[in-house]
């Protein structure tokens, strides 16, 4: 029976999300995003279920835009639209330093319920065509002409979520949030060497799941 692996100060588990009615508008001058992560920070968890739907929001907006600009065969950056979601939402002057942290987390698992729903939508109007393996290069996603492939890539992604939860958040803060080993690893509060050493084997395992639904 393996170790368990010491928790992680952000688990895996998907930040509970309000009902959409109860969601807070953009122009809500009583929502402040800086102290939603301070507050957080603190430890209240209803502060994360504020703040997951306000950044969803904004990179949902952000990505449809960069989509609609791309050219043909590109892949969607999103290093780039969370990095902007940083500056365009949070108050650096007042922010602490382990805020960007927080932010970046939050930020990397909605920008992969956005591309998995694209992905969702796109392969249900286009059929067929045979699947390809999807390279794990991270923050970049080639959502337009692969969308079969991130879909598998999710499914097999919440299989290894099962087997080891740290694994998973390495793997949606590195892909789909295109965070750096350094920034990955300030989320998680572990140390770049373990965040490396966790890509590489969550690249392996995910490697093996994906040529095994591949395989005839």
């Amino acid at each position: 029976m393996p170790t368990p692996r010491p928790a992680a100060r952000l688990r895996a588990s998907p930040f509970h999300q309000p009902a959409a009615n109860r969601w807070p508008k953009e122009s809500d001058p009583s929502v402040d995003i800086t102290r939603l992560l301070g507050e957080w920070r603190a430890g209240d968890r209803e502060a994360a279920n504020v703040l997951f739907p306000l950044v969803y929001r904004e990179l949902r907006a952000m990505a449809h835009q960069q989509l609609a600009r791309r050219v043909p065969g590109d892949s969607l950056v999103t290093t780039a639209l969370v990095h902007e979601a940083y500056l365009k939402l949070v108050d650096r002057s007042r922010a602490a330093f382990n805020d960007r942290g927080h932010f970046l987390a939050v930020a990397a698992r909605a920008m992969r319920q956005i591309l998995v729903d694209q992905a969702r939508k796109r392969t249900a109007l286009k059929r067929g065509g045979g699947e390809r393996e999807i390279p794990l290069e991270e923050g970049k996603v080639p959502l337009a002409e692969r969308a079969a492939e991130v879909v598998a890539l999710e499914e097999a992604l919440a299989r290894l979520e099962q087997l080891d939860p740290r694994l998973g958040r390495v793997v949606e803060l590195r892909f789909f949030g295109g965070l750096s080993v350094e920034e990955t690893a300030e989320a998680l509060d572990l140390s770049p060497r373990t965040v490396k050493r966790d890509w590489r084997r969550a690249r392996i395992i995910l490697h093996r799941e994906l040529s095994r639904q591949a395989a005839p």
